[in-house]
This record gives C-alpha cells, structure tokens and sequence, in this order.
C-alpha cells in the first residue's frame, strides 16, 4: 500500500502490510455490521408481513464464534504491530551512529568523524543505521514518510531509532510535532548513497575535529577530570581530587546502583548522568557530582559523550 510513495526501508514493506491487513478486516467488520443493520431494517419493515409475536430461540453458538473470531484476529493485529514495534527501537549491534539535534526550527546532524550538517542527512544504504536524537528546546518529531518511520525528538534526553535504507535516492524529512511560528518550515532531506559514494563523502567532508577530539578539550574544561581522573584525562595520570567512579572502558558495560538495579552504560546513561546526576546514582559513592544541565548545549554533549566512548579500559598499574 504505497499510495505512490516509496517504499525505501527493509521495515517499510512490513508496516504498509500491517497497515492493509488492519484496513481490510476493518472493512469487513464494517460490511458485516452494517449488512445485518440494513438487512433487517429492511426485513422488519413497518409493512412487513412478518410475524413479529414468536419469540426467536436463543443460541450461544453465534454470540461464543463471533466473540472468539474478533478475539483472535485483533489480538493477533496486535502482536504483529507490538513485535514490530519491539524490532525498531532495538538497534543491531553493527549499526551505524548518526546525531540528530532538533532546534526551531531546524535539523543539525553530526557523524562520528566530525562531519556536519543542516537540514540534511548522508547516509549508506545497506547497512543498518541508528540515529540518536535529542532537542534543544521543545518536543519535535522526526519523521520521513518513505522509511515509514516516526519518533518524537524529546529535550534534555536522547531517543534512539533504527532503520537500513534500501533504495539510494533523496528523501523528505518533516517534523511532525507543532513546534512554534515557523514549524512547517523545519524540514530537510535525506540522502541515500551507494556504499562507496557515502565513503567518498565522508572523505570530501572530513575534518581533524572529530566528535571524540572536541569532547576531549571539553571534559578538559568542565574539569571532569579533576573527579574522574586516570585514563577519563586524556593523557597521563591526573590524580582524582574527589572519590568518583572511573570513566574509562565505561561505556556498554554494566553499572551497579545504589538502587540496587543494574544498568547499561548506553549513550542515554551517559547524558543523563551529566545533566541530571542525582537519579541514578553509582553504588558506593555519594551524590555529590553538580547538574550540567543548561551550562553544556546538547551539541557539547554530544562530543562530550563521544569522548568518554573512545576512552579505553585502564590497564593494570
């Protein structure tokens, strides 16, 4: 059910099945309701000569049929979109890394080796991609018809979502979130390339700054190391002045509590443990660490971030 739009990802395909099996039994319910109504409207029509006096006899097997055939079928419509739903926000492993910052009105999107862009997006097709997404001030939606996908952009937190383009080409890209005066103006375009070309890209726009370089000189200045020391420095040992967890070989591993809960060192854990560090507080040190929240913009984040992933687990002393 492309209704002349392209269907241009590996999910796009399932959702427009999803979609016509949901219009179709619709339709039916639609008709067979609508059938009996009218067919005894006209059947029991004031000049009908039926005898309206006898009472009918009654059966369960009707009722008990309907009852179960509906049960099944919608809960069955059910499991399909909620496994569908489950499978697009699980990014695999392989995936592909790419920053999206929302801001009225506007698209800002990052690469992993400092490339930039406005209102745009360069990717490979292929292979699979997962955007990380934050916002810098209200709740937009990030939203390109052809891939079938759709997300809210939230602030001060990241959403993620994943996809594999399938066909090269140029796609829009809206916000579909009400933002502001100039909402139907925040748009851009995605561009799908070929493996090879999406290197070459990548290639012609490159730069020595990369996202992990610049977050280096930021964790610098915002003086993480003077808490997180050893490797979470950037060079050699930097002695802690205040008892805080090590940063380094951080991210993906798993992290205790004081809640007694285990989390995963995710991107979302790490942004969140800067801006609001009172919530998930690490087992065995106290919550002493200030809120960044409002003095680091979500594009220093980012980078910030980045470098704390490039910092290697601390080898032995």
């Amino acid at each position: 059910m492309s209704l002349w739009l392209p269907a241009a990802s590996s999910n796009a395909a399932e959702v427009d099945h999803l979609i016509e099996a949901l219009l179709a039994i619709s339709v039916v319910v639609l008709a067979l309701v609508f059938g009996l109504l009218f067919r005894y409207i006209v059947k029991y029509r004031a000049s009908s000569p039926l005898n309206r006096g006898a009472i009918a006899q009654k059966t369960w097997v009707i009722e008990t049929a309907w009852t179960i055939a509906t049960l099944l079928v919608f809960f069955g419509l059910f499991v399909w979109g909620a496994d569908l739903y489950v499978r697009l926000f699980q990014p695999p492993r392989d995936a592909l890394k790419i920053y999206v910052i929302a801001k009225q009105w506007m698209w800002k999107v990052e690469h992993a080796g400092g490339q930039r862009e406005i209102n745009a997006l360069h990717l490979p097709i292929g292979r699979p991609i997962e955007l990380v997404m934050t916002s810098e001030d209200v709740i937009h939606d990030f939203s390109v018809p052809a891939f079938r996908i759709k997300h809210d952009v939230l602030p001060d937190r990241y959403e993620t979502l994943w996809f594999t383009v399938t066909r090269p080409g140029t796609y829009h890209l809206y916000c579909t979130q009400f933002c502001g005066l100039d909402h139907s103006h925040m748009g851009g375009e995605i561009v799908a390339l070929a493996p090879a070309e999406f290197q070459s890209w990548l290639a012609q726009n490159s730069t020595t700054d990369t996202l992990a370089a610049a977050g280096q000189l930021l964790y610098m200045r915002y003086g993480c190391s003077g808490c997180h020391g050893g490797n979470g420095a950037g060079g050699g040992e930097v002695p802690s002045t205040v008892r805080a967890p090590s940063l380094a070989g951080l991210y993906g591993s798993p992290v205790q509590l004081s809640n007694g809960t285990v989390v995963r060192a995710d991107d979302r854990y790490l942004h969140d443990s800067i801006v609001l560090p009172d919530q998930q507080i690490v087992a065995g040190y106290a919550p002493i660490m200030p809120s960044f929240s409002g003095q680091i913009d979500e594009e220093d984040l980012l980078k910030l971030i980045a470098y704390i992933k490039s910092l290697a687990p601390e080898g032995p002393p």
